[in-house]
């Protein structure tokens, strides 16, 4: 039914309004963006040129892998659970739309929920998504998020050119217009670039595999008429009945690829206010620092402060005094530099717990007191 609806959505484009009701779509314009949400958590990326929306990317959707070669994804599995809407008053930016979907529509493993945020601000060429992934399993499941990206750049299938950025981490587009995705809450561990082709999407054991791949595809793919596609595999980790996982990626757009990547940049400082990290690039430390966390004892937030001396994959955990992982704060790829969390404890019992920072080989461990 969505794979039907999708193909008559794209022949009857110039109906924008019917559209919106028909298809239950959502959109927010910020001035030089147009982004548009479907029932079913599809991104779709437009620039506004005047008085017409040009089209850049033609769906953006996560992928969510579970056990080897079962990937929840937008063609096979997603079903509404909460409807696509323009939240009224947003907290973290000027436009927010927000979503949840289910895999009710196939109803087969992984049995996962996505609840998707996708934010934007006014004047800015950059958005940033958040999907937080649950596990609706009864036991404990492997997950491993990722992207599937169908390219439109410029409104056009072909001659548009492809390839992962292996430097910035990030997977572009251009034509005239250039377009980069990038994932923010870690790092990417395999980008597959390749022509689109009819069924590429039916399969788990498609996607899997390409998530899986562990290789990047750096060299510039130049599309024919039936345009390109990229998937973007992330870390693998392991998720308890109930839990949950946030999986963060941004948008940008430029008219040049030093314009898209000075907005990225400005996207991953958005990022970093949404997920209460601040980021000082000035301040480098000469080695990895974990300071102790201030105010201690806390009730119910705290700061901690930690600096890295060259750019590292950062991971840094919660865990209680039984040593159970009880938050990941941050797991991603940052610049050398300064960092302050700020972590609300206010859904964790009483107790002493220890943080962790993690950055290749160097693991640095503090304990903290939370009382309420």
């Amino acid at each position: 039914m969505k794979k039907y609806l999708s193909i008559l959505f794209i022949s009857s484009f110039i109906l924008l309004g019917l559209s919106n009701d028909l298809f239950a779509q959502v959109t927010f314009g910020n001035g030089p963006l147009y982004i548009r949400v479907d029932a079913y958590g599809a991104i779709r990326i437009f620039t506004v040129e005047g008085t017409d929306t040009l089209q850049h990317i033609n769906r953006i959707s996560v992928l969510a892998a579970g056990n080897p070669f079962e990937v929840m994804d937008y063609w096979n599995d997603l079903d509404t659970e909460v409807p696509t809407e323009l939240v009224a008053n947003p907290a973290l930016s000027d436009y927010e739309i927000s979503g949840s979907y289910n895999n009710a529509y196939s109803g087969l493993p992984p049995n996962f929920l996505f609840e998707q945020n996708v934010y934007g601000w006014n004047d800015q060429k950059y958005i940033v998504v958040k999907c937080n992934i649950t596990n609706r399993e009864s036991n404990e499941m492997p997950m491993q998020p990722g992207l599937d990206v169908v390219q439109y750049v410029d409104y056009t299938w072909e001659n548009d050119k492809i390839f992962y950025d292996a430097v910035n981490q990030i997977l572009t587009q251009f034509e005239n217009h250039h377009i980069g995705i990038k994932t923010l809450s870690e790092q990417t561990t395999s980008a597959q670039v390749f022509e689109w082709y009819d069924g590429y999407e039916v399969l788990d054991t498609n996607y899997y595999n390409m998530m899986n791949e562990g290789t990047f595809d750096t060299d510039t793919l130049i599309t024919d008429e039936d345009g390109g596609v990229g998937i973007l595999g992330g870390e693998h980790t392991t998720l308890q009945p109930g839990a949950s996982k946030s999986f963060y990626f941004a948008v940008a757009v430029g008219s040049t690829g030093s314009e898209m990547l000075t907005n990225m940049q400005e996207a991953i400082q958005k990022y970093y206010f949404i997920t209460s990290v601040k980021a000082d690039h000035n301040s480098v430390p000469d080695g990895y620092v974990l300071e102790q966390n201030y105010p201690n004892p806390f009730n119910p937030s705290t700061a901690i402060k930690f600096g890295i001396p060259e750019a590292s994959n950062v991971k840094l955990k919660i865990f209680n005094s039984l040593g159970e992982e009880v938050a990941e704060l941050v797991n991603e790829y940052m610049e050398a530099g300064t960092y302050t969390y700020n972590f609300d404890a206010s859904k964790l019992p009483s107790g002493i717990y220890v943080y962790t920072l993690q950055t290749g080989e160097q693991l640095i461990s503090k304990k903290m007191t939370f009382i309420k």
